[in-house]
């Protein structure tokens, strides 16, 4: 089974979401009249594309979505969600299910989603059309369409016969195939309309053309002089630059070595002289600094040792008379007396104790002699001596910077004089590269001179293409002309002033634009060429085009004949069970014809229009009749038959043209209704037929359609006008019944 389930959010009576899923080939739809049966089936219709109203018993699309209830406040949009089985790959895409869904909205607007993904309703159309699936007249019957396909013209009936055989790709590719046929021949009409243009143009060229090649000779002799001319002064153009280039790379080379040596010069001036001058009077201002402060050091020396030696003369003082021998005896024995007592001690902490109390007196008896005694004649004397030392060398110290002084500023003298020395080599370096530059200044100017004889050169050159063409470029092959390095400039003049006036000549002759007069000539030329093969290519596609839709005409054709053979096969079987015996035929129409012109309005005389005048007749599209023979009854006409004959007619027809390409699904909406209990005995045989080829969705009140039905929905409507469903799973009901 392809057909999964189909979701109804909004739509119409279905103001919830209702969702039917179908798990037997043939499902069932019952309910009371006005309940929302065939709602169904235009939902159906609906998701799989279909554009008109009227169909689906609508005026807009506003009318499709739920208008709302006392219970239940309108929705904002309608939508229905179709789910396929792809396993088998029935349709064209690489996922196992396929969900299609349609929203419609109450502005009108629709919306198209593949998958979850939007996408156009062209797409969709052709997804379906490659499974042979559509809203068409065939597939899904609404309501009281059921002898639709009786009621058709001939044309809609073939189209619906064509559509049940699968020729719609066939059609689509025909329909290309003649779009393209159209454009072709509206490019080959707007080529030889384009041909028609270019034709006067393409001789007004060719005898401008014709007045150029008259002043051909002109110009060969203007190309003859034109090329010694240019040679003789190529080649003296080129010598010259030649030289002067020499000479600007000597004098450039010069001109380098000078101003090298300038930048040595400045830089040994300025980066060994300015710098060892500068650190020579750094050293010298430093070492007047360590003088200076030896100076203020020896001073400071005099003056304290002057102070130390008059306190040695006026000092006595020795060690015996500052320390009391009776006082030092008296702490002697105090110790002694504490030292005895401690080594009758086994604590250590007490040992630690004492010993601490020891150290602690001693200090303060030294603290105490140190502090109250005077200073003695020894310290005094040491003193003396430690201050002179200083003193003599600082001295020396103040000696050594003296002389080292006096070095600097003999250093300082020498380094002055020789910077002096070396300002004078960079000017007359200076002088030497002005001079240089002056002379490189002289030759570059004489090599501009060259320069604007080239420039004039490359002028004459354009002038001479413009006037001869490519035949100027003969001098560059060419070899130097005798005496051209050597000769006066006033010959060269002279050779100048001869081709300038040859030049007039030929502007005056009217064909100084002759080389655009046979561009343009060629080029139209080459366009018309251009259009003559695209002429051609185009008939050759016109025709191929021709002979592929002749040959899918008669593919068309030929499928046809033989699905309608087989149609007719399946008719007969199925208008002899529904009738008892009988038959029914579909036929070929033979195709009608009708003068282009003539039919309609006035037009000339018959007797003034010739055979080969006439246009061809066009022939009408041939259709599909149907006749019809009931059994005891001799009835041969469509008009004639009763409402219940026209739709067993309209059944078995529908039947049959599901037999030969069977759709993947049918709708069936109450076509039933108008059949007595035996036709419903024989409908219901045919609808389990149907079963084994197709999935079947049958909307009936007939019990025994109901019967024949594996699964069973009833639509039921409450008081606040939404549509409900109840479902019945019939072999699961037998099974719980038995």
């Amino acid at each position: 089974m392809y057909l999964k389930s189909i979701e109804l959010v909004g739509f119409k009576s279905f103001g919830r979401k209702t969702e039917l899923a179908f798990g037997s080939p043939i499902v069932a739809v019952v309910g009371p009249n006005g309940s929302g049966k065939s709602n169904v089936a235009e939902a159906f219709r609906f998701v799989l594309g279909e554009q008109s109203m009227k169909s689906m018993r609508s005026k807009r699309g506003e009318d499709l979505i739920w208008g709302g209830s006392p219970g239940l406040p309108r929705a904002n949009r309608g939508a229905v969600r179709v789910v396929f089985d792809n396993a088998d790959r029935l349709l064209d895409l690489d996922f196992k299910e396929v969900v299609i869904e349609r929203v419609v909205y109450r502005d009108g607007q629709n919306e198209y989603l593949l998958n979850g993904t939007v996408v156009r309703l062209k797409d969709v159309i052709r997804l379906l059309a490659g499974a042979n699936i559509g809203g068409s007249g065939y597939q899904i019957i609404s309501q009281g369409e059921a002898d639709r396909i009786l009621n058709a013209s001939p044309k809609e009936r073939r189209e619906m016969v064509e559509d049940a055989l699968g020729l719609k790709l066939y059609q689509h590719k025909k329909a290309e195939s003649e779009r393209k046929l159209g454009e072709t021949g509206v490019n080959i009409d707007k080529t030889k309309s384009l041909r028609r243009e270019l034709a006067p143009h393409i001789n007004f060229l060719r005898v401008q053309v014709e007045k150029i090649e008259k002043a051909r000779e002109l110009k060969e002799q203007l190309a003859a002089k034109l090329n010694e001319y240019l040679a003789r002064e190529h080649a003296w153009i080129s010598q010259e630059d030649a030289r002067l280039s020499e000479e600007i790379r000597m004098h450039e080379t010069e001109l380098r070595k000078l101003s090298e040596s300038v930048r040595a010069a400045r830089g040994a001036r300025g980066s060994s002289s300015d710098a060892a001058l500068a650190g020579l009077q750094g050293k010298l201002a430093e070492r007047e600094g360590k003088l200076a402060a030896a100076r203020r050091e020896s001073e400071r020396l005099a003056r304290e040792l002057g102070r130390a030696e008059g306190a040695l003369e006026a000092n006595n003082v020795t060690v015996e008379a500052i320390v009391p021998v009776p006082h030092v005896r008296n702490f002697a024995r105090e110790l002694d007396a504490t030292v005895s007592e401690l080594e009758r001690v086994d604590d250590i902490a007490r040992v630690r104790s004492v010993l601490q109390d020891i150290r602690s007196r001693i200090k303060s008896f030294i603290e105490g002699l140190s502090g109250a005694a005077p200073v003695t004649n020894e310290e005094v004397k040491q003193q003396v001596k430690s201050l002179a030392d200083s003193l003599a060398r600082v001295r020396e110290e103040e000696t050594n910077l003296a002389d080292e002084l006096e070095s600097l500023r003999k250093g300082i003298a020498e380094a002055r004089e020789s910077g002096f020395a070396a300002e004078r080599d960079l000017v007359a370096l200076e002088a030497s590269v002005r001079e240089a530059q002056s002379k490189l200044g002289g030759v570059r100017a004489a090599r501009e001179n060259i320069a604007e004889a080239r420039r004039r050169f490359e002028e004459e050159v354009r002038e001479g293409i413009a006037l001869v063409g490519a035949a100027v470029h003969s001098w560059e092959k060419a070899e130097i002309p005798p005496g051209a390095l050597s000769e006066e400039r006033s010959v060269q003049e002279k050779r100048r002033r001869d081709i300038e006036r040859l030049k007039i000549k030929i502007e005056e002759s009217g064909s100084g634009s002759g080389e655009a007069v046979v561009k343009e000539f060629t080029q139209t030329k080459e366009r018309d060429e251009f259009l003559a093969k695209e002429l051609a290519d185009l008939e050759a596609s016109a025709a191929s085009l021709k002979d592929i839709i002749a040959e899918l005409e008669k593919t068309i054709d030929a499928r046809f004949h033989e699905g309608l053979k087989l149609i007719n096969e399946a008719l007969k079987n199925f208008f002899t069970k529904l009738f008892g015996g009988g038959y029914a035929k579909l036929s070929v129409e033979q195709p009608r014809r009708k003068p282009l012109r003539g039919s309609y309005g006035a037009g000339p005389a018959d007797d003034d229009i010739e055979d080969d005048d006439i246009p061809e007749e066009e022939e009408l599209y041939a259709g599909l009749s149907i006749s019809v023979s009931l059994p005891r009854k001799k009835i041969h006409g469509l008009e004639v038959l009763s409402g219940g004959e026209r739709a067993l007619t309209s059944i078995a027809l529908i039947f049959s043209m599901t037999q030969v390409n069977p759709p993947p699904f049918l709708v069936l909406d109450e076509t039933d209704a108008a059949l007595d209990e035996a036709n419903s005995k024989r409908y219901a045989d045919m609808i389990l037929g149907l079963g084994a080829k197709s999935q079947l969705i049958v909307i009936t009140h007939n019990r025994a359609t109901m019967a024949a039905a594996g699964e069973l929905y009833g639509v039921t409507m409450s008081g606040d006008g939404v549509s409900k469903l109840l479902s019945v799973k019939l072999e699961e009901a037998e099974r719980v019944a038995k």
